[in-house]
């Protein structure tokens, strides 16, 4: 199998040549695949993609053209590809679990990165600056946290969340019984209730902005939001008012609605046209990364390993639950 993977970074490169399977041959585009750039996938058996790439239905049309009937997700989102086009074209696999605690801890790490100031302490200090002033935070302990989808990501955060002895509220169109010392309350009562909320499900029709200025509104003033997930979770001109109200006290932020422009460059020696995104890093009690949640080594190859037994399930005809298909 001849395979191109299109978005790849030093780090995905080293993950994949670790496998050295002979009967699988990877080849390495830096380029995201678009309409724009499918003439690189020409010749291939396969392509494999990541979060921003656009997978339309001229893409798959002209992947379909190809001979090209696999697609292979690093991710376990798949929101990026239009699942009613591929229907009956090209099969489509994804990474459903490749390491929830890496995103779990980034999103605590996040948090208490917020509330405890520790990067603007680090910057003081490395100008000598040892005041204390300014950095008040508060205790997590006792707090409550609303976590929005509790599949294994949000479990995982639960279960760092337990450690700091929050108290632990829920919601999730499928409760897992199994979770002790959570309470599964509908979207409304969460929104009310926690004074940290965290995003941990994928992203569908259904929940688009699922935070905005309505449901903004119920929450308590001084909200902090984590969004760990999918940027289109949020309505980020919503959000950006609530800051400015101060109904909002603090947003973390590793995804963003339009982070396809730029996330994954070096933007430094640019303009940033992008007038919502340049505001909300301006906010003093914001943090923006770019969608390094999943960046550990433990998940790198996780994620490598399970694309290529993606890979060879297909070769050898196997039905496998990574494969992704359009419900009606």
């Amino acid at each position: 199998m001849r395979i191109a993977m299109f978005d790849s970074k030093p780090y995905d490169i080293e993950s994949f040549q670790k496998l050295n399977n002979p009967s699988i041959e990877y080849t390495f585009f830096e380029e995201k695949l678009s309409c724009k750039t499918i003439k690189l996938a020409e010749g291939y058996d396969g392509v494999i993609v990541f979060v921003n790439d656009n997978i339309n239905e001229e893409v798959i049309n002209k992947l379909n053209e190809m001979g090209i009937k696999l697609l292979l997700l690093r991710s376990a989102g798949y929101n990026n590809v239009d699942l009613y086009a591929a229907k009956d074209k090209i099969k489509v696999y994804r990474v459903p679990a490749y390491s929830p605690e890496s995103v779990a801890e980034y999103a605590m790490a996040l948090l208490l990165t917020s509330i405890r100031r520790t990067h603007k302490a680090y910057i003081r200090s490395r100008d000598f600056n040892f005041s204390l002033n300014g950095l008040v935070g508060f205790n997590l302990h006792n707090k409550t946290v609303g976590v929005i989808g509790t599949g294994k990501i949000g479990k995982a955060f639960i279960n760092i969340c337990k450690g700091f002895g929050m108290n632990i509220l829920a919601f999730d169109k499928y409760p897992d019984t199994s979770l002790t010392d959570v309470k599964y309350v509908s979207l409304e009562e969460l929104f009310k209730e926690s004074d940290i909320i965290s995003l941990h499900c994928p992203l569908t029709v259904e929940n688009t902005y699922m935070i905005n200025k309505f449901t903004i509104n119920m929450m308590k003033k001084g909200v902090v939001i984590i969004n760990t997930s999918r940027g289109g979770l949020v309505d980020t001109e919503a959000l950006v008012e609530g800051i400015r109200e101060k109904k909002v006290g603090a947003a973390c932020l590793d995804v963003y609605e339009e982070e396809s422009h730029y996330f994954y460059k070096d933007m430094s020696n640019h303009i940033v046209s992008d007038e919502v995104l340049s505001r909300l890093i301006s906010f003093p009690n914001v943090i923006v990364t770019s969608h390094q949640g999943f960046l550990t080594r433990e998940a790198l190859d996780s994620i490598a390993k399970t694309t290529e037994e993606n890979i060879i399930s297909y070769m050898e005809g196997k039905e496998s639950s990574n494969e992704v298909k359009y419900q009606e």
